[in-house]
């Protein structure tokens, strides 16, 4: 008998340290363990059913449930869950729609003067350039929250209920956040929005002839209130544009 038979068990297998772990998984954890990854595990699969569902209805045709809860079901999607099924539809999107802004600014010597257009998309479009994992922010806020403005609005700019005022408060808040990044050189007190809408160019084996010059489309001024300012207060409006 050779120095290794001493180390084998009775059945000729290697003998095992008493501190080894059987099992893997959940089961070599112990078991306080095992029940808060259970839990866990439980509520990340509650969530994702939860959203599932949201998300099934809000694309499903309407239906007893939609018509029921259809409020709670805006609530979960909008706005960060929004689904856009326009690539899909015969005929995709086919321009770049851009937000430009401009300010009418008071100094402190009292003069006012109104600045030049500012492409709020263009600067999102730069902050993502080359960026590998570009955020959710930079890709679609201003974007999402201007198709918001547009679908809850008459094209004569005004709130078609009661989402509509939510989605004028919200670009505002937008447009003053990217405004107070700006040094304008005194107070923002009134903004406008523009739209500039281009036709996408077609490829070079195309024959399709496509005019892309920007067509613009402006809205009316609106008023900076306290309630526009990402503080919300008075001295934010100050602070604003310096």
């Amino acid at each position: 008998m050779d120095a290794y038979d001493g180390v084998r068990g009775r059945e000729g297998r290697p003998a095992t340290g008493s501190g080894e772990h059987e099992g893997a998984g959940i089961a070599s954890l112990s078991l306080p363990y095992q029940v808060v990854a259970a839990v866990a595990l439980a509520v990340v699969g509650v969530f994702t059913c939860v959203h599932l569902a949201m998300v099934f209805l809000h694309v499903a045709p309407s239906n007893t449930l939609t018509k029921q809860h259809g409020a709670a079901v805006d609530d979960w999607i909008y706005p960060e869950f929004e689904q856009n099924w326009k690539l899909f539809a015969p005929n995709p999107l086919q321009q770049n729609i851009a937000v430009h802004v401009r300010a009418q600014v008071a100094g402190d010597d009292g003069s006012r003067r109104t600045t030049d257009w500012i492409d709020l998309s263009g600067q999102d479009a730069e902050a993502i350039r080359g960026s590998l994992l570009p955020s959710h922010t930079e890709q679609n806020e201003l974007r999402r929250a201007w198709d918001f403005y547009l679908n809850s609005h008459t094209d004569d700019h005004r709130p078609n209920g009661l989402r509509g005022e939510l989605s004028e408060s919200y670009i505002r808040r937008i447009v003053m956040l990217r405004l107070g990044e700006q040094r304008l050189g005194g107070t923002v007190e009134q903004i406008q929005l523009r739209s500039a809408a281009r036709a996408v160019r077609p490829p070079s084996w195309s024959n399709e002839k496509t005019d892309t010059e920007p067509v613009h489309r402006e809205f009316p001024w609106w008023k900076v209130t306290a309630a526009d300012l990402p503080g919300g207060s008075e001295n934010d409006r100050t602070e604003a544009g310096r």
